[in-house]
């Protein structure tokens, strides 16, 4: 039986962690960590701090805040428990950080966790190759009025992924806010709408002379990405280190 330490288990994603997990056998949840929360309301033990938790795991499942990372590497790397990141924001600092502790322990990291969200990706690498240079990029994503980092984790892995097939030659630019002056065909533009309840969606515009090609995907619950991440926990529980992504999973 696979056991599974939910960081960030009072949240909204780590609640759907919690009840995915009764749909896959052989993995179960032995504890959560979460701050915010209130033991009671949980059937498994809740700790307010990774220096609390006293019990041991075989996989973390990851869906907190960045300010949670020292502590998750801590307890990670004193235990030798495989880390399924999805929380995103990160710093350079912090990326490092994971970078190096997957060279001790496995590490998945995916800015979204939906089956669906990779696929768009591949797609718009596709697409990147075949239109080439002469169509102009535009990623719009949406969220919730509660996501605190802009634009997504999400619409960065396209926009590096549509690079890479230029040879990482294009520049990113967010907003346009602050240009006074034409769009350049090196641009990737990103932009972020927040409000409401909005779950995600992501549109990838490829825009050319008298057409728009648009490739774009919408989570109707987070449910999708509950159950991709226990896909990923599943898949590092049996790895001894290294640093995995959803293309390795798909793979």
């Amino acid at each position: 039986m696979i056991k599974v330490l939910i960081w960030g288990v009072g949240g909204k994603m780590g609640g759907n962690v919690l009840d995915g997990l009764s749909a896959f056998d052989g993995i179960q949840a032995v504890g959560g960590v979460d701050r915010f929360a209130d033991p009671a309301k949980f059937d498994v033990p809740v700790f307010a701090s990774g220096k609390d938790v006293n019990i041991d795991a075989d996989v973390i499942i990851d869906f907190s805040r960045p300010d949670a990372l020292e502590e998750i590497l801590e307890y990670a790397l004193s235990r030798n428990t495989g880390i399924m990141l999805a929380t995103t924001g990160y710093s350079p600092e912090q990326q490092k950080a994971i970078d190096e502790a997957s060279e001790k322990i496995p590490v998945f990291q995916s800015s979204n966790m939906s089956l669906g969200v990779n696929l768009l990706i591949e797609l718009c690498r596709k697409a990147a190759d075949f239109l080439g240079a002469n169509y102009e990029i535009e990623i719009i994503e949406q969220h919730h009025d509660q996501k605190v980092d802009s634009p997504s984790g999400t619409a960065i892995s396209i926009a590096n992924a549509i690079n890479e097939e230029f040879d990482n030659s294009k520049e990113f630019v967010y907003g346009r806010h602050d240009k006074n002056c034409r769009r350049t065909k090196e641009e990737i533009g990103i932009h972020a709408v927040r409000g409401g309840t909005i779950v995600g969606k992501h549109d990838v515009m490829f825009i050319g002379k008298d057409e728009v090609i648009t490739i774009a995907h919408e989570a109707q619950s987070r449910a999708v990405f509950a159950q991709g991440a226990i896909r990923a926990a599943i898949f590092i529980s049996s790895k001894k280190n290294g640093k995995y992504n959803m293309r390795d999973l798909l793979a």
